[in-house]
């Protein structure tokens, strides 16, 4: 149904005749009068009836003014949120990546989106990037950053950043003390390291094999900050993201250095991703750009 005839009926209804409201209106009193005509012939049912000069609702005439408040307001709620979600006054950016993006690429970027856009909410999701592939290919998520290459040709990628893997050691540890190592001194060397399985615990086992180096990883943890804890208090040594030791707050306080290891170079490629052939919401499509752009 037209909501243009039930907007008619409510004007009707509060000026109580069909001059006043054609007036109110902008139309003319036959325009008016053949859409109210229009909305008794959609209803089936006698809309209005004469009283004195003017005109009353009938009993279905008031019902169809109470369904119509209804929803002529509930359409202009829903247009109304829609303008908000259009000026990025509103809306909810769902997005996700592993510990490195989560600890220290998303934290600014979001901050810096969020001033200027106050109204929008993110919801974020820290996991592997293969988890992370599937909740976008799933639509769980809108947006994901993970580690080259993808395994799925159902997401659209973009490269973000370069991010070289470094070996990190406690300030005290006795490797630290020398201003390059052999990577060949790192065989038997207990070492922290990433859960099996995921996109980065692969390069660096593959970085380790090629260089015929035989570690001891004494324990696996997903979060950055925890492996970073684990360096500093238990000697291990550990690969991290060269992010989590020149930025971010698990700099702050740290007695942890990175190691320049002779023959040992890893680095990934961190893209965005989405959903293939799925148009991203306004909020996520602003971010994605301002994300790429500041990277």
């Amino acid at each position: 149904m037209d909501l243009l005839l039930l907007r008619s009926l409510l004007a009707v209804a509060e000026h109580g005749a069909i001059t006043e409201a054609a007036a109110a209106l902008g139309v003319s009193q036959s325009a008016l009068s053949r859409r109210v005509d229009q909305l008794e012939e959609a209803l089936g049912a006698q809309l209005l009836e004469r009283a004195g000069r003017g005109v009353a609702l009938t009993s279905a005439g008031q019902l169809a003014l109470e369904e119509g408040k209804l929803l002529v307001q509930r359409y202009d709620r829903l247009r109304a949120r829609i303008h908000e979600h259009l000026r990025l006054d509103a809306g909810v950016v769902r997005v996700g990546g592993g510990a490195t993006a989560v600890g220290f690429l998303l934290p600014g970027a979001i901050a810096a989106f969020r001033k200027q856009h106050p109204g929008v909410v993110f919801q974020v999701k820290e996991a592997g990037s293969r988890e992370i592939e599937s909740a976008v290919g799933s639509e769980e998520l809108e947006l994901g950053i993970v580690t080259l290459p993808t395994r799925t040709r159902d997401v659209e990628q973009r490269l973000l950043t370069r991010d070289r893997i470094v070996l990190v050691a406690a300030k005290d540890h006795p490797l630290a003390r020398k201003e390059r190592i052999d990577a060949r001194a790192l065989s038997g060397q207990s070492l922290v390291g990433f859960e099996a399985g995921s996109a980065v615990r692969w390069l660096i086992d593959a970085a380790l094999r090629e260089a015929q180096v035989e570690v001891n990883v004494v324990m696996e943890l997903r979060s950055v900050a925890a492996i970073l804890q684990m360096v500093e208090t238990t000697g291990s040594l550990a690969f991290v993201s060269e992010l989590s030791v020149v930025s971010g707050p698990s700099r702050r306080g740290r007695s942890v250095v990175p190691l320049v290891v002779r023959g040992l170079e890893i680095q990934r490629e961190l893209a965005l991703i989405s959903k293939r052939g799925r148009s991203l919401s306004p909020a996520a499509r602003a971010f994605s750009e301002q994300l790429a752009a500041g990277t």
